[in-house]
Order: C-alpha cells, then structure tokens, then sequence
C-alpha cells in the first residue's frame, strides 16, 4: 500500500500476531498497545501498577523513536487497565511521563489483557509539521 509505513523496534517487544508495533499514515501515526514486558527479558510486571505503567510507557516511547518522533507529538491515548482501582497509581505515573503535554485520553477496563498484564497503552501520534 503506498503511503503506509510498518514501524518496528527491538527497543519494545516484538509484535506477537499478525500486527505491527505502529503504522504510519500520511502524517499520522497508529501506535498498538504496549504491555509492560521487558523486551530484553520477556518478564512482564504483573504486580506493581506504578512500575507497570512505565514499562507500558517506555514500551510505546521506543516505538515513537524509532518514528523519528516522541511523547510529546501523542495527541491521542486509550489505557486498558485490568482493574480500574489502579487509574489514581496509573494516572500518576502517566502524568509523570508526559509532564506539561496532555493528549486526549480514554482509559476503560479491560476484562483480561495479553500476558496477564494489568495495563495496556495504545496511542496516536501527528508527525506533520
């Protein structure tokens, strides 16, 4: 398909179906949602919702860099939690790693997410000008 680009990174964890870590459209980037597996050890955090959520972070960071672009260019995030009792500790550490920027969000619970994971963070990105 011309004017799609398939964005992959070893810097997160290696796509486990028939998807791609993030596609570029036009000026439009589709990020797929990232859990909190360590993609040098393949551990995924399970219990700690605070270091989960920046696994699940730093997981969708890499593939924005390897985009050529950052946080800062999200302009929309939809987090999966498997148990919404863990916005307030997720939203903390999610404010952290955005700082000043604010995309838009959604965050629904999930009834089961891959691996066991208790978060999942999916994203969209602008990379015009």
């Amino acid at each position: 398909m011309s004017g799609i680009e398939y964005i992959s990174t070893g810097k997160a964890p290696a796509a486990i179906g028939p998807y791609s870590q993030a596609v570029r459209a036009g000026d439009l980037l589709f990020c797929s949602g990232q859990i909190p597996k360590d993609p040098a050890t393949g551990t995924v955090e399970t219990t700690d919702i605070r270091r989960a959520t920046d696994l699940a972070l730093g997981n969708l960071k890499a593939v924005l860099e390897a985009a050529g672009a950052g946080p800062d260019r999200v302009v929309k995030t939809t987090v999966y939690l498997a148990d919404l009792r863990d916005f307030e500790a997720m939203n903390e550490r999610y404010a952290a790693f955005f700082g000043s920027h604010r995309p838009a969000r959604a965050t629904v619970q999930a009834v089961r997410l891959p691996a066991g994971s208790p978060i999942e963070i999916e994203a969209v990105a602008y990379l015009g000008s």
